[in-house]
């Protein structure tokens, strides 16, 4: 089965500049979106073939997310379970029979870090969220995390390490989430692979220069290792400040 993962950074803006091509094209049995920045009502996509769950933030123009998907699942929950966290449609749980999937849209820890306490609150409330599905049956998560774990995970390490997305307390989050149990599967397939990032500033020529981030994940429950086929980035998809990223696996 294909997955995807993009933060379309605006579905109505990036519908404009080739969604539908890449989604046609690339044919996925779940495609997942986060960001969409719409309200309900706002957009009408026809997707012959799809099911279409959206999780929607209170606030306009802000945040949103949402699955495609050809497999009906047996249920559909939005949010964590935590009022606080819950007004800003963040999170899909889609339940199968042998997993279920997840699709997460991180907060931003903000300029200066102005909001990490409460991302820090966030990541200990999702974990738990995470580690009580897994207790039932194994996860796929995918989103934008906005934490690039590793220093081989950005172009400019050095000079991002109090950023948002690359403070010590983020990057231990992650250390956390898998050390919990689950596999970051484009490391579990390129290890030490170096410049392959998935976000990019629309500032100072980033991506023209590939001074980019790997902030997008599919992380998985350790005991799907052997059903990983291959994870893989799309970095020459346009439309967006991020590219989809892909997993595959067996059913």
């Amino acid at each position: 089965m294909k997955f995807i993962s993009w933060n379309v950074n605006g579905l109505r803006a990036c519908m404009q500049k080739g969604f539908l091509d890449f989604f046609n094209e690339v044919d996925a049995d779940f495609f997942c979106v986060q960001e969409t920045k719409l309200q309900e009502g706002q957009i009408a996509l026809d997707l012959p073939g799809y099911h279409q769950f959206w999780n929607y933030a209170e606030k306009k123009g802000y945040s949103g997310t949402a699955i495609f998907t050809k497999h009906e699942p047996l249920s559909v929950s939005y949010g964590i379970g935590i009022p606080e966290h819950d007004h800003e449609g963040r999170v899909i749980t889609l339940e199968y029979d042998a997993f279920y999937l997840v699709t997460c849209y991180t907060p931003n820890s903000q300029n200066e870090l102005a909001r990490l306490p409460y991302r820090m609150q966030w990541e200990e409330d999702f974990l738990a969220f995470l580690k009580r599905l897994d207790e039932v049956k194994p996860v796929i998560v995918c989103g934008d995390l906005n934490v690039a774990h590793e220093e081989i995970d950005l172009k400019n390490p050095k000079t991002n390490r109090k950023n948002a997305g690359f403070s010590d307390e983020e990057r231990a989050k992650m250390t956390t989430l898998l050390n919990s149990g689950f596999t970051d599967t484009f490391r579990y397939f390129y290890p030490d692979k170096e410049g392959i990032y998935s976000w990019w500033s629309y500032r100072f020529k980033a991506r023209e220069k590939n001074a980019g981030w790997r902030i997008d994940y599919f992380i998985t429950s350790r005991c799907l290792d052997e059903k990983l086929q291959s994870a893989g980035i799309h970095t020459e998809v346009y439309g967006s400040d991020h590219c989809p990223v892909e997993l595959i696996a067996d059913a």
